[in-house]
């Protein structure tokens, strides 16, 4: 199991970004073996997506909506909280040579930065 130690530096440094300055940067990880592949987004915006895409439902799903819009405000407004998350947009998984998973609409991801083995600038397309 990865310690917090085991962050990477320079990932923790662009996660930072991505959420005090709303910073985007096309990327892609490889964890465990699979590659994810989006671009950066704040917490603020990801749980923001995330209460947009069920707040239409039926009461608990409103309620839900408005703990996860709270928890990108709450986080927004930590001046220096610590970054142990990244979160990404338009997302996609590869794994081994099948196409990507999900590969359609558009996905937010959200990964521990202590889990991330490796990365690279850039996202991976697929050819058409």
């Amino acid at each position: 199991m990865a310690s917090e130690s085991s962050k990477d530096s320079i990932l923790e440094f662009f996660t930072h970004a991505s959420n005090k300055h709303d910073f985007a940067l096309d990327i892609t990880l490889n964890v465990n073996g699979a590659l994810i592949t989006g671009t950066t987004i704040s917490a603020k915006e990801y749980f923001d997506t995330l209460s947009d895409s069920i707040g239409n439902g039926n009461e608990v799903a409103q309620k839900l909506s408005e703990k996860l819009a709270d928890a990108g405000q709450s986080l927004e407004d930590t001046a220096d909280a610590q970054t142990n998350f990244i979160h990404l947009k338009n997302t996609k998984v590869y794994l081994g040579d099948s196409k990507p998973t999900p590969s359609q609409g558009k996905i937010v991801w959200r990964g521990k930065l202590s889990e991330i083995d490796g990365f690279f600038l850039g996202k991976i397309s697929n050819s058409k």
